[in-house]
């Protein structure tokens, strides 16, 4: 086993680490994690760490699955590769597709399988121009999402995400545009919050409108935006956006990355929300994170449409449907049907609420929110004005510096903390972890002051 020096000198020397400063991470030397058990990840120097990200919002049944390992391993004996070209197929995927039908909503029977939610949203903008073309639209090729949404990381999937830092780095495509984001607290509006969620929907109709209806092909839209925040829309956003979209026959895109599989006690976030989504995007829980796989869930008049064409559909991945990754989402889904789901609902959502939104008493608190098994804490310098402190982004990178210290993986969006823990905690867990918050926000304010 190498030591934690030389892995760290050898990391700074040949790894490029995704959305990091290389220089600045190479300066302090990057965390070394060893080791997982249960919901707690260990670094390489023994500090034990209540992961309160689920890896990266995807490990929602932690890191101790031997079912899972069990079925990757059973499947690398079997059939470790095959292609779903070709007229071909295999079991595990042909399985797959059937289980995740079944779970999303009833107009949902289509699945196309690929390695990430990047490549899931990259595969829907040629799904979506196939549509239309289809129904002979073909001027029907604007989409349209929001600022400060996240899509992905590939140059389609970040041309679809609103995030400013991302588009300064590279030259996005054309046909895409972005509305304003339904982030109530960051508006500091004087509506109430349902009053702005129909003002912040009604900000696709305007851009629809301008547009010119017979221009637009679609809408995409985190049901929660997850990297932006977790910006929790109003009650009243989603259900105008679904009958914006049915007014102007606007397809809706729903991306549930992040909220697919349970997050907000529903197996699809589309079912919490009530919305009747023509696509939904999916990836990272499906496998618990041990296996990379993604896709997206297509309409029943989206696939009729594309299977209208003569010609093929010439789009896909050598992975796409991986028989190994498919094992590993099967055994997922099978766990998660296991009472996990309704966990979410009837336990771990109602102990955040009860726990998290305290956390709001915090002098460095201007507002904390949640929904589901997601939480955000917005770090203020003074809470009546929202006044934020001086250097964008300081206040939240000392903030979870320090709750590193104690103890807990807590992200910073700019100046908001956020957690998505994993479902296997308890209510008493959950209470754990809002200490560590506490202690770390009272950490970060010593600092601060």
């Amino acid at each position: 086993m190498k030591d934690l020096q030389w892995l760290i000198a050898q990391d700074a020397a040949h790894h490029l680490h995704p959305f990091s400063n290389q220089a600045e991470l190479n300066k302090h030397g990057t965390r070394v994690i060893s080791h997982a058990e249960g919901a707690y990840i260990f670094e390489k120097d023994g500090r034990k760490l209540l992961d309160g990200m689920s890896g990266l919002w995807c490990c929602n049944l932690g890191y101790t699955q031997p079912r899972i390992n069990a079925a990757i391993a059973k499947q690398l004996e079997e059939l470790p590769f095959y292609n779903t070209f070709f007229q071909c197929t295999h079991p595990r995927v042909t399985e797959l597709a059937t289980v995740i039908s079944a779970r999303a909503p009833e107009h949902l029977n289509k699945v196309f399988f690929t390695n990430s939610g990047s490549e899931a949203n990259d595969s829907i903008i040629r799904m979506v121009h196939r549509y239309w073309d289809a129904l002979n639209k073909p001027k029907r090729k604007a989409i349209i999402a929001r600022v400060n949404g996240y899509h992905g990381s590939t140059i389609a999937s970040a041309s679809l995400g609103g995030m400013g830092a991302m588009h300064e780095q590279f030259e996005r495509l054309n046909g895409i545009h972005h509305i304003p984001q339904p982030y109530w607290f960051g508006a500091n509006t004087t509506l109430s919050p349902d009053e702005f969620g129909i003002a912040a929907a009604n900000e696709l109709e305007k851009k629809i409108l301008e547009l010119g209806p017979e221009n637009v092909a679609a809408f995409i839209g985190e049901p929660i935006q997850g990297a932006g925040g977790v910006i929790i829309p109003p009650d009243t956003y989603w259900s105008r956006i679904q009958e914006i979209c049915d007014n102007h026959g606007v397809l809706l895109i729903v991306d549930e990355v992040i909220f697919g599989f349970g997050r907000t006690g529903e197996w699809f976030a589309s079912q919490f929300y009530r919305v009747r989504p023509d696509f939904i995007v999916f990836a990272k829980a499906i496998t618990n994170g041990f296996q990379p796989l993604g896709g997206v869930l297509v309409s029943d008049r989206v696939s009729d449409a594309l299977l209208s064409h003569t010609q093929e559909f010439t789009h896909g991945f050598t992975y796409s449907g991986h028989p190994v990754a498919c094992a590993a989402a099967l055994a997922t889904l099978d766990i998660l049907s296991e009472g996990y789901i309704d966990k979410v609902k009837a336990e771990l959502a109602p102990a955040l609420e009860k726990y998290w939104l305290p956390l709001a008493e915090h002098p460095l608190v201007g507002e904390a929110r949640c929904k589901g098994f997601v939480g955000a804490l917005e770090l203020v310098k003074d809470k009546a004005s929202r006044e934020r402190f001086p250097g964008k982004g300081r206040a939240g990178t000392i903030c979870r510096d320090a709750s590193l210290e104690a103890g807990l993986v807590m992200r910073a969006t700019g100046d908001t903390m956020i957690i998505a823990p994993p479902f296997i905690l308890d209510p008493q867990g959950v209470k754990d972890l809002t200490e560590k918050a506490w202690q770390a926000l009272d950490l970060a304010q010593r600092q601060l002051q």
